[in-house]
């Protein structure tokens, strides 16, 4: 048996990388079976000619290079009847590969019958080549669908189909990296970025992180965009794409990829379902949101004055108080169902509740909200909080009293669905997305909002509590199975809520669950509040190494653009192989525009970026080591060689004057810029120069008068 290094296969030793003329006397002889009487003229050097362009093909690194090799192939006149038609039906498939507008064309068939019909015979010399193609679209929906790969042994069955027809494919064609890239052998990265002389750790792995992560998206703008404005994945996964954008979106100003995403928003709303200004299919929130809260929500990042947006932000508070919501029985406004659209509310009884994953279909209102205080608003999310921070209260139906339901069910307004278990309210099909805990995460962050908004401490219960059922499961530990629906099991299911919890501490600068946050806090919260530093630049180096190798992993190998960065799972537990192949890492994006903005959370609930850096994300590293409403402080690293001209748009200080430095981190009493300014609206813009390849520490501080 062979063995297995910690980067994936051995070519030496590995037995299905043969050698390759091996491979190739086995093609030769599937030729020549394949050939009938009627090619008796073809030569020897015919034959290996035609190997050899099959040997090519099969090895060829992309498909298009794969493609125009098939083309010469077809164009041979020395080929049986069947090989001829094998051909044909090959570059036909390639093909659809390459220029279907539809990345996963083939999603269905693979869905229904777990296969996909090519048409080509095993006997085929051909045939390692369709398995090449057979196994890429059976890994791709398996990363796609949630409920394959939720689900273990479904998974298992289905990687280990396409582990077997890749590694068939790898003994034909051992130089392919592609295959071998799918059998966890990383490709390696093209471009290398060598340390800097006085780069600190964390700059270096997060400016690598950063460059690698700006070529996965422009690498998608220049292929992939078409002329639609989508990216060929269906409008409903492609306005997810932005989530992963956002530490360059967000951090940092790149025009081609903000014009890139302002020109998606506006395609979107520019077809037929979204004319009414919210899609107008009839499903499920989650889905239903998509269209309109992936599209509208970076634009008010991006032009937040431009009524353009503005508008269709408010469309949504529209709907939402004439259309979707109501006053139940008990005299509180909620969401009479979890399927409507623009223009319709399905009434039926099952389906008739409000939930915590509602909140995405208002994401972007309450992003206005926050960002100008919209007094109407304040009134509509006002109420509707009230309504959750008194379902949490109740204790009802064997909920324990202070958590947050699964859902209040219209018009009685009672806990939970029609369903038995109030953690299951039984209002859609696909279980478990409205299970407890559901989108927990998201009502919790606009609880948060609210309180911040309105200042009233009510709004804080519900938090408070889970974090208090979440530290208590974690300090206690209890063994064996949990009851369902108690306080302990509700303690164990909250995974999450610790970045919730991380903004609470920020806002209210209560410490309460600091135990908590020291143990499950992500590294960028750990180094603000205690100063992990190495933690930290382990985590933007695990970031780097997973952005660093296997580029078509993110970028020509993807068929789901809800799942770009998803390949290096794969590798995971239970993936490709039952055990993990610990080499290759999983990217964190979040990591990263946390580190860069002060955001101790993700840019889509509640964002608090403290800065956009006015600055293109290439050979700059910025760490936002301090922000409030008074204060901001950043260490920034350029490595250029000439000094840069940086603008940045500050946009959590409160009005008044302020005071502008900049120091070199070697040098703290030498300023070497500074400057004063006025903070009036809702954000302000700041200037200075940053000299190269030195680490320089930016202060902004309110001035007493």
């Amino acid at each position: 048996m062979s063995t297995r290094n910690e980067i994936g296969l051995q070519t030496s030793s590995h037995p299905l990388l043969v050698n390759w003329r091996l491979c190739g006397i086995c093609l030769f002889i599937c030729i020549g079976l394949w050939s009938t009487a009627g090619s008796a003229k073809s030569t020897v050097s015919d034959s290996e000619a035609v190997l050899r362009l099959i040997w090519q093909a099969g090895n060829a690194a992309t498909d298009e290079e794969r493609l125009n090799l098939l083309l010469q192939l077809a164009k041979r006149t020395d080929l049986s009847p069947a090989l001829k038609a094998d051909v044909s039906r090959l570059v036909h498939e390639i093909e659809e590969w390459i220029h279907n507008p539809d990345l996963p064309y083939f999603w269905r068939k693979i869905r229904l019958s777990g296969t996909y019909d090519f048409g080509i015979a095993e006997k085929s010399p051909l045939f390692p080549i369709v398995q090449f193609y057979h196994a890429r679209m059976i890994v791709w929906v398996v990363l796609e669908s949630g409920d394959i790969w939720g689900n273990p042994n479904r998974r298992r069955t289905m990687l280990d189909n396409a582990r077997a027809l890749f590694e068939d494919a790898a003994a034909a064609f051992p130089e392919n990296p592609v295959i071998r890239m799918y059998l966890g052998e990383p490709i390696p990265p093209r471009r290398h970025y060598p340390a800097v002389p006085g780069a600190p750790e964390w700059a270096v792995y997060q400016r690598e992180a950063l460059e690698r992560l700006t070529d996965i998206i422009t690498w998608w703008i220049d292929h992939r965009m078409q002329e639609s404005g989508a990216f060929g994945g269906g409008w409903g996964d492609d306005c997810e794409m932005w989530r992963w954008w956002t530490p360059v979106l967000i951090g940092f100003h790149d025009p081609k990829i903000t014009a890139a995403q302002a020109r998606f928003s506006r395609a979107m709303f520019e077809q037929k379902h979204m004319k009414d200004g919210y899609t107008s299919h009839l499903y499920d929130v989650e889905h239903t949101a998509e269209d309109s809260a992936d599209t509208l929500t970076p634009m008010m990042h991006l032009e937040p004055d431009n009524p353009e947006w503005s508008a269709r932000v408010l469309r949504l508070a529209d709907l939402m108080e004439t259309l979707w919501t109501g006053v139940n029985e008990r005299g509180m406004l909620q969401f009479k169902s979890t399927y409507f659209n623009a223009t319709r509310v399905d009434d039926s009884p099952r389906r008739a509740c409000d939930t915590p994953m509602h909140v995405r279909a208002m994401q972007p209102t309450l992003l206005y909200w926050q960002r100008t205080g919209d007094a109407r608003l304040t009134r509509l999310f006002r109420a509707w909080m009230d309504t959750w921070v008194d379902a949490a209260a109740r204790a009802e139906r064997g909920k324990p009293a202070g958590v947050l339901p699964s859902a209040i069910h219209w018009p009685d307004g009672r806990i939970g669905g029609l369903g038995e278990k109030w953690w299951d309210p039984e209002n859609h099909t696909e279980d478990p997305l409205y299970v407890w805990p559901s989108a927990l995460n998201q009502m919790a962050y606009a609880l948060l909002l609210t309180h911040h908004m309105t200042g009233e401490d009510k709004y804080l219960e519900p938090i408070r509590v889970l974090a208090a059922l979440r530290l208590r499961y974690l300090t206690e530990n209890p063994p064996g199975p949990l009851e369902e629906g108690s306080e302990m099991w509700c303690g164990s299911k909250l995974g999450r809520i610790t970045g919730v919890i991380a903004k609470y501490r920020y806002l209210t600068g209560d410490r309460t669950f600091d135990d908590l946050l020291r143990g499950e806090a992500s590294p960028y919260a750990a180094f603000c509040y205690y100063g992990e530093g190495g933690a930290l630049s382990l985590a933007l180096r695990n970031t780097a190494e997973a952005l660093r190798l296997n580029f078509e992993g993110y970028t020509s190998e993807v068929r789901y653009t809800d799942r770009v960065l998803r390949f290096p799972s794969l590798f995971g537990q239970n993936g490709m192989y039952p055990e993990p192949v610990v080499s290759i890492r999983v990217p964190d994006p979040a990591l990263l525009y946390s580190t860069v903005t002060g955001d101790m959370g993700d840019a889509l609930y509640f964002p608090l970026n403290a800065v956009r850096w006015l600055t293109p994300p290439r050979d700059i590293a910025a760490l936002v080591t301090d922000c409030s409403n008074e204060t901001f402080e950043a260490r920034l690293f350029h490595f250029g060689t000439t000094p840069r001209q940086v603008d940045a748009e500050l946009y959590l200080l409160k009005p008044g004057s302020y005071e502008l430095t900049l120091r070199e981190s070697a040098s703290p009493t030498t300023v070497l810029t500074s400057s004063m300014f006025e903070v009036s609206g809702l954000r302000c813009r700041v200037s200075f120069e940053l000299p190269p390849r030195r680490l320089c520490v930016m202060r902004v501080s309110r001035v007493s008068h």
